[in-house]
């Protein structure tokens, strides 16, 4: 875990080494927002894909 923070403390003081911490940075706000809301994403596919169920069955059912 040390080793982590040293290399992200050298990336900071990197300019080269910036985007590469924004990119982590980006990454890792991302994971925390599916984390977060991974009940109501998990719910949101599953309403999406019932409602494609039902309108494939309306095609083949015509």
């Amino acid at each position: 875990m040390k080793e982590l923070a040293v290399m992200m403390k050298e990336l900071w003081h990197e300019e080269e080494g910036l985007g590469t911490l924004e990119m982590i940075l980006i990454i890792a706000v991302l994971v925390a927002a599916v984390l977060l809301f991974k009940d109501k994403i998990k719910d949101l596919i599953t309403k999406l894909f019932a409602i494609a169920g039902n309108k494939s069955q309306e095609v083949f059912n015509d």
